[in-house]
């Protein structure tokens, strides 16, 4: 038996290891950003790479596989999320896992190393944007994932498909989130799917659009996380709409019997012009309270602890976006590579 003193020695010399080791919060998640592209003057992929290195940003999401993009992050340590674009789906969708199988390898994989590569989203905002893919959606998914379990991929690399905030019929309270009844059909095989693959519910939530759009009922300072105000939800508080909007998915989740997915923000953001209360200090006040909401895993009140990994729109302002002016103008990077404005990522 060790002597007393031996045992202090040794559980001396392993709490000091403990101090010296670097401190992360159990439920921390990343902060990545989108890096879209539509815009005829964007800066040539090697500078993106090196700000994106320079300001300590790994995780990037990319809308398509364009190779000369993939080919570009190969070898540099940063991961990605990869967009299917959704007229793919109905070909994944009637090919079978072989067809899967070889639309990754030629698609992704001959381009960049798998272990880069964190999700594939399979499609963006379909049931809103283009309804007529909805049933291509999961078989697309399922062959995608018995592709992936093939090469041993299915563990490293995760499937969803995005979502617009819109697919709820009710969201306020968050307490009462509900799908949409129209897509019934759709979400619970949807939500299975995500259930039997261990894989995250994706959805694109922006505040700016639902304090625009209801600005009689939703304030401002609700929306920028600088709210004194709060309201009660079943015993829970709220204080800032973004955590009730990704609840109200939890909620409605849960109604579905699927209450254990875990949900990522694959899209959210505050443009700094074009609109209203679009302006740098409110796009710096929203996201980087969103940052810092990740890294220091808070979870939201339905989910306390359980950091939620989000992803920043966008790298740069995209001069070929249609619609509003302000859809234009989300970019927190100028072209030069400077910040719009000061932004923690880690």
């Amino acid at each position: 038996m060790w002597s007393p003193i031996l045992q202090f020695s040794m559980l001396s010399q392993l709490l000091l290891l403990l101090m010296l080791l670097p401190y992360s919060p159990t439920g921390a998640a990343p902060v990545g950003i989108c890096y879209g592209r539509l815009a005829n003057n964007l800066p040539p992929p090697p500078k993106v790479i090196s700000l994106l290195k320079s300001n300590g940003i790994s995780n990037i999401r990319i809308f398509n596989p364009d190779p000369s993009t993939l080919q570009s992050f190969a070898g540099t340590g940063i991961n990605l999320m990869v967009g299917v674009p959704n007229e793919i789906l109905p070909d994944l969708a009637a090919g079978g896992p072989v067809f899967a199988h070889q639309w990754l390898q030629n698609n992704i994989f001959s381009y960049i190393h798998s272990s880069q590569i964190r999700y594939i989203a399979v499609g963006n905002e379909i049931l809103l944007k283009d309804p007529y893919y909805t049933p291509h959606v999961v078989p697309a998914m399922t062959n995608l994932y018995q592709a992936l379990q093939t090469a041993n991929l299915a563990n490293s690399i995760k499937l969803s498909s995005p979502h617009a905030a819109s697919v709820l019929s009710i969201s306020y309270p968050p307490s009462s989130g509900t799908f949409d009844p129209d897509i019934k059909s759709f979400i619970v095989p949807f939500l299975q799917l995500l259930s039997e693959t261990k894989s995250p519910f994706m959805v694109n939530i922006y505040p700016y659009f639902s304090y625009t759009g209801s600005s009689k009922y939703v304030s401002l300072d609700y929306a920028l996380f600088r709210s004194h105000e709060a309201f009660q939800d079943g015993g829970l508080t709220y204080h800032n709409l973004f955590y009730a909007s990704v609840d109200a998915f939890v909620y409605a989740m849960e109604r579905e019997g699927f209450g254990e997915v875990p949900i990522m923000v694959t899209e959210t953001g505050w443009p700094t012009s074009g609109g209203v209360a679009a302006s740098v200090e409110n796009a710096l006040a929203y996201n980087g309270n969103v940052a810092r909401s990740a890294v220091s895993g808070v979870g939201t009140p339905k989910r306390p602890g359980k950091g939620i990994e989000v992803y920043l729109f966008d790298l740069f302002d995209e001069n070929g976006k249609t619609g509003k002016d302000y859809e234009k103008h989300f970019g927190i990077f100028r072209l030069d590579g400077s910040k719009v404005y000061d932004i923690k990522f880690n």
